[in-house]
């Protein structure tokens, strides 16, 4: 660190020398982490903790509307989405981790045991770098047990390629949500988002459990090979589209995901994180329409 990136070695051996032995610092639980699902379905258990959440992805849209707009104007990605991904990563900003990310980051880089150790230095590096450029101390900040800060979740090395200043203050600071609006649509747009694109439709298929085919986001088809197969509704998509399986207790639900539904997976490499995401934000989409109207046009008070 003091030879490539010209860190003081004063200030290196003053963080490495007190790293605290515990990183974990629990903080008060929001009440909407209460409760519990008690299905077996694989799915049902997943998706429990996170889509109740559109109460509070409407009040986000309504309280950072101006703000959404713009990256959505920018970016060309739906506000709805920016929000679900918001509110699944950091519960709208209220969750944004119990553990101080440099000692925690230190414990994991030279843990031999741990087989991700090589990743997790690559994190420190970041980390460290980051905090000077921002002009902060890397010991105050906190994050999730693998090092992912802020709003957004973006893990340290994340930062440099896809952090933006969108409140054009001078800093790209991860725990600012107008950065975090900005900058979590400028990732969905790098990764290839299609604004007004359909992300996934549900599909009927014959049967109640299904093993036809390879599911999930990485196998992809023609959908006039899929016979048997049909969109239950519109599906605005003209690409190769993937089968995406959700396990519930007695049967299995099966869907369509086409390009913007495998962009979500770049920000979480799974399926159900990615359905989470969709159903989520039309859940919000249709509640904020509901309760303000468009969100495309002026506000209208109820």
């Amino acid at each position: 660190m003091q030879y490539r990136y010209g860190f003081k070695k004063k200030t290196l051996l003053k963080w490495f020398k007190n790293v605290r032995k515990n990183s974990y610092l629990p903080i008060k639980k929001s009440l909407y982490y209460r409760g519990r699902c008690y299905s077996n379905g694989s799915w049902d258990r997943y998706s429990f903790q996170y889509l109740k959440r559109a109460g509070g992805g409407i009040y986000f849209m309504r309280k950072f509307h101006d703000t959404l707009l713009k990256a959505s104007k920018k970016y060309g990605v739906e506000p709805e989405y920016i929000t679900a991904i918001i509110g699944i990563e950091s519960n709208y900003g209220s969750n944004r981790g119990d553990y101080l990310v440099f000692d925690r980051l230190v414990h994991l880089s030279f843990d031999k045991k741990d087989r991700r150790a090589k990743f997790y230095r690559k994190q420190l590096i970041s980390l460290l770098r980051l905090a000077a450029k921002e002009d902060i101390d890397p010991r105050d900040i906190r994050g999730s047990s693998s090092g992912a800060i802020g709003f957004a979740q973006f893990i340290p090395s994340t930062y440099k390629s896809f952090a933006v200043d969108f409140n054009k203050d001078g800093k790209k600071q991860m725990n600012n949500v107008i950065d975090a609006i900005g900058s979590i649509a400028y990732y969905l747009r790098r990764h290839g988002w299609r604004k007004g694109e359909d992300v996934a439709v549900r599909v009927r298929y014959e049967g109640d459990r299904f093993d036809k085919l390879p599911t999930g986001y990485t196998h992809t088809y023609y959908r006039s090979n899929l016979d048997g197969i049909e969109p239950r509704g519109d599906f605005n998509y003209h690409g190769k589209v993937s089968l995406i399986k959700l396990e519930r207790n007695s049967y299995d639900e099966l869907w369509y995901g086409g390009k913007n539904f495998y962009v979500i997976t770049r920000y979480n490499q799974s399926s159900y994180y990615a359905m989470s995401v969709h159903q989520l934000a039309q859940k919000i989409k249709k509640g904020y329409k509901k309760r303000y109207g468009d969100f495309y046009k002026p506000l209208r008070l109820k």
